[in-house]
Order: C-alpha cells, then sequence, then structure tokens
C-alpha cells in the first residue's frame, strides 16, 4: 500500500544501543546510533532494536570462536534476534575497531570508513542478505557501496572523533 502525495509517512522507530569495549578508536555512540538509524531508513525497515557493539580484535576473536567455530578475529559479527516475519528487526552487531584500523591503513581510508561499512554490512545481514556464494557477495557490496555513497562522507566522519588515525599502527 503506497502513501498518498503529500500524506506522511509513519515515523520509523529505532532502538540503538551502542557501547564500546576498546581503547584503540575513539568512537562517539551518538554518531554511531545516527549512522545506524539512517542505513535502517535507507533500507526502508520500519522497526529496529539494535544493540551495537565496538570491540578490540581479541574480543571479536573469543567470539567468532566461542559462536562460529572460526579460529581468527573478524572485522564484524552480527547474531540475528528476531525472524524474518517479526515486524521490528533486532539483533546484535560487533565491529572490531582493530580491524577496522588495519584495513582503512591497508585501503588508504579513514578508520571511520571501515566502522561505517561493518555497520552497514552487519544491518544488511540482519536484513536476509548474505554474501557467501560469490553472486550474493556482489549483491552485498553493491548494497554496501550504495549506503556508503548515499549517506556521504560527513555522516561516516560523524562515527569517531578523531577519523585520521596515526598511519601504521
Amino acid at each position: 500500500m503506497s502513501h498518498a502525495q503529500g500524506t506522511p509517512r509513519p515515523t520509523p522507530r529505532y532502538e540503538v544501543d551502542v557501547s564500546s569495549a576498546q581503547t584503540c578508536l575513539a568512537v562517539v555512540p551518538a554518531g554511531i546510533a545516527d549512522w545506524v538509524r539512517s542505513v535502517l531508513e535507507h533500507e526502508k525497515v520500519a522497526a529496529a532494536a539494535l544493540s551495537i557493539v565496538i570491540m578490540d580484535d581479541p574480543a571479536i576473536h573469543a567470539l567468532n570462536r566461542r559462536h562460529l567455530g572460526h579460529d581468527w578475529e573478524t572485522d564484524v559479527i552480527t547474531f540475528p534476534l528476531s525472524a524474518a516475519e517479526d515486524p521490528t528487526l533486532a539483533g546484535e552487531i560487533v565491529v572490531s575497531a582493530e580491524t577496522a584500523i588495519r584495513q582503512a591503513v591497508e585501503h588508504g581510508h579513514e578508520a571511520a570508513y571501515e566502522i561505517g561499512l561493518y555497520l552497514a554490512h552487519g544491518i544488511l545481514h540482519l536484513l536476509g542478505h548474505d554474501d557467501h556464494a560469490a553472486a550474493d557477495r556482489l549483491e552485498m557490496r553493491r548494497k554496501e557501496a550504495e549506503i556508503m555513497e548515499s549517506l556521504g562522507p560527513d555522516r561516516i566522519r560523524a562515527l569517531v572523533r578523531n577519523p585520521h588515525p596515526p598511519q601504521g599502527g
């Protein structure tokens, strides 16, 4: 059912809790929450309750081993807490700040960009997108690029206090 022109759309309801359990990157919880809400709006999610945790490599390594059986650190892990038919998307997204810094140096951009990308990637996973098969991976990368471009660099820079971490470490 579409809304008639001039009829306001219902206001999306998003609960976003952000916490940081690391010291290598000065994240801005309000900026991260705003970014997550913007991605949810971009993806036309009506309602969501998400927990975002920014952590270091040893902590995400332990989660990856315990929950997925992978004995290595990773960039992002998602934990869906709702079924596809639930009216509210619920889940937890865990991001490694250390991996974001390393990848930012390797790719020549800001750590904030990596954090934003990981959050977009996690939300897409919670929405049912997968990246195991090559075709699915290409589609996920296309959607990530669309989100990053659409939301823009100013929103990305607002994710951390110093968007330009020292190079090399």
